[in-house]
């Protein structure tokens, strides 16, 4: 069983020219001209980290030469790789991978799993742009359970409320993201009861359960973390599609952090795929930073 926990701060990231030419040579140039339509700098650094991360990883981790990668799109958008390389060994076949992306606040994070379906989804702490916090909580109500309202509203002040409903959230998105299902899900048929342990920086908690349809799902795992004091991940890990699939809870190591990669470890197995395109550096300068209201709009792909 292979386990992988990746997050880069693209938020603090402000790419040299040779950097993030480099960086646009060393993805499909599909996902490089779809990185170049963002309006903002932060959304393209966010999606160009991602594409980084998610290459690294089918390269390190599955054996697949850089260049001959190729990453597809489902129609909900997320992320596969196409014809993966089939092994030449006799021996018994490896489980599957499975990964997944999220990005948002300043982080792009990965979260990968062998054997078992995976989501993860990142969350940053911040308050509403527009409306009051319970003004906010107004317009969410449908997202929640009542159950899980009395929790997030439980919370002392209007921060850590806040803190509690992008906990909760994350938590649904990851499990929504392992599945596949999209907008047409019901949030309400999912209820996530968190442990009295409060979450700390450095570590992973495999601790809270998921109630679907209320009653508790035992076949699904759920593990939570802090990158810093506002960014909240979770990782949702589930029995693989297949039928007869058992979860391998006991043979799962204990919950890891994720690591916190540099842009050298991004690139430090890539390879260039096209050549250099002088005119996507003057592109990326030209980007306003992000909105200038700071809302920090929610991005998975």
């Amino acid at each position: 069983m292979g386990s992988v926990r990746w997050a880069f701060r693209c938020g603090s990231w402000t790419p040299s020219r040779s950097e993030w030419l480099f960086a646009a040579r060393c993805v499909q140039r599909e996902e490089k001209d779809r990185i170049g339509q963002f309006v903002f700098a932060k959304d393209a650094k966010a999606a160009m980290a991602g594409r980084l991360l998610l290459r690294r990883f089918v390269c390190e981790r599955m054996g697949v030469p850089w260049a001959e990668i190729r990453l597809e799109r489902s129609p909900r958008g997320k992320p596969y790789l196409a014809s993966p390389q089939v092994s030449s060994d006799s021996g018994p076949e490896p489980p599957a991978w499975s990964f997944n992306l999220s990005h948002q606040g300043d982080y792009a994070v990965l979260a990968a799993e062998q054997g078992l379906q995976v989501g993860v989804d990142i969350m940053k702490t911040t308050m509403p742009g527009s409306s009051t916090v319970p003004e906010f909580f107004r317009i969410m109500t449908r997202q929640f359970t009542a159950y899980e309202w009395s929790v997030i509203q439980s919370a002392a002040s209007e921060h850590q409320q806040l803190a509690a409903f992008y906990r909760h959230w994350a938590l649904k998105e990851s499990f929504i993201k392992a599945v596949g299902t999209g907008l047409g899900f019901n949030l309400q048929r999912v209820e996530f009861h968190l442990p009295s342990e409060p979450l700390t920086q450095g570590r992973a908690l495999r601790q809270t359960k998921m109630h679907l349809d209320e009653e508790e799902e035992e076949d699904w795992v759920f593990e939570e973390s802090l990158l810093d004091a506002d960014h909240h991940v979770a990782v949702a890990l589930g029995p693989p599609n297949k039928p007869c699939s058992v979860l391998l809870r006991p043979s799962l190591p204990p919950p890891t952090t994720f690591t916190l990669l540099t842009f050298s470890d991004l690139i430090a197995v890539a390879s260039p795929l096209t050549e250099e395109d002088p005119a996507y550096w003057e592109n990326f300068v030209m980007k306003a930073g992000a909105p200038q209201r700071q809302r920090d709009t929610h991005t998975s792909k």
